[in-house]
C-alpha cells in the first residue's frame, strides 16, 4: 500500500526558465494536467498545472486587440511566474492513505514524489483510484462484495474467517467498517459465480447478510 508501488515513475519535468507556450505544449502533447518543476539540480521547486496555464492566456471574453496583448506577455512569461512554488509532495514510502489524506485537504489533482530531494515519481487521483481498485480487489474475475450484519461481538472476524475457510469459500478481503448512516458491517470480497448458495450458507450458519433498500 506504498506510493512507489503505483506512481508514475521519470515523470516529465520542466526548469522554471521554460516559457508558457513550451510547457502548455507538452501538456497538450503528452495529455498530461500536471508539471514538476525542478532547477537544473533536478530539485522540486514548484508545480504546474493546466488550470494555471489557463489562468495565463487570455480570457474569450476579450477583444482581439486586448487577447493579442495577452498572448505577446505570455510568450515572454517563464514557468516560474505562474507555478505553485509551495506544493505539498509526497515520498516513495507513503501510503495511500497518506495521499488521499492530502488530496482531500488540499484538493489537488496529482503530487509529485520526492526521495533525497529529487523528484522520482507523480502521483494523481487516478492513481489512487486504480491502486485501491487492486488493493480491495475490485473488478476481479468472479469477485463479489458482500455485506454482513456486525454484532458488536469481538469474535465475529474470527468466526467469520474461520467459516470461510472450513467452507472453503474462496474470499480475499474483510473488512470491518463502522457507519452511522448504513450501520455498522463487515463487508467480504468473495470469489465464487455461486453468490445465492454462498448467501444462503452464511445466513444457515447465524450470519446476516446485509439488505440495503
Amino acid at each position: 500500500m506504498y506510493i512507489s508501488r503505483h506512481m508514475t515513475t521519470d515523470p516529465l519535468t520542466v526548469h522554471p526558465s521554460m516559457l508558457l507556450p513550451e510547457a502548455r505544449a507538452l501538456l497538450n502533447d503528452y495529455h498530461f494536467r500536471h508539471l514538476p518543476v525542478v532547477d537544473e539540480h533536478g530539485v522540486l521547486v514548484g508545480m504546474l498545472t493546466d488550470r494555471d496555464l489557463r489562468s495565463a492566456y487570455p480570457s474569450s471574453v476579450l477583444s482581439d486587440s486586448e487577447s493579442r496583448l495577452v498572448y505577446e506577455r505570455v510568450e515572454k512569461t517563464e514557468v516560474s511566474e505562474i507555478m505553485s512554488p509551495d506544493c505539498v509532495s509526497l515520498t516513495p514510502d507513503s501510503t495511500l492513505d497518506d495521499a488521499l489524506f492530502m488530496f482531500d485537504r488540499d484538493q489537488m489533482g496529482a503530487m509529485p514524489v520526492v526521495e533525497d530531494g529529487q523528484v522520482v515519481g507523480i502521483f494523481s487521483i487516478r492513481d489512487l483510484t486504480a491502486a485501491y481498485k487492486l488493493s480491495f480487489g475490485v473488478g476481479e474475475k468472479g469477485a463479489v462484495l458482500i455485506g454482513l450484519e456486525d454484532d458488536g461481538s469481538k469474535t465475529i472476524m474470527t468466526r467469520i474467517v474461520t467459516f470461510l475457510e472450513k467452507e472453503e469459500i474462496p474470499f480475499s478481503r474483510v473488512l470491518r467498517i463502522r457507519s452511522k448512516t448504513d450501520g455498522d458491517g463487515i463487508y467480504l470480497r468473495i470469489n465464487t459465480f455461486k453468490i445465492a448458495a454462498v448467501l444462503a450458507l452464511l445466513e444457515d450458519n447465524g450470519f446476516t447478510v446485509k439488505r440495503f433498500t
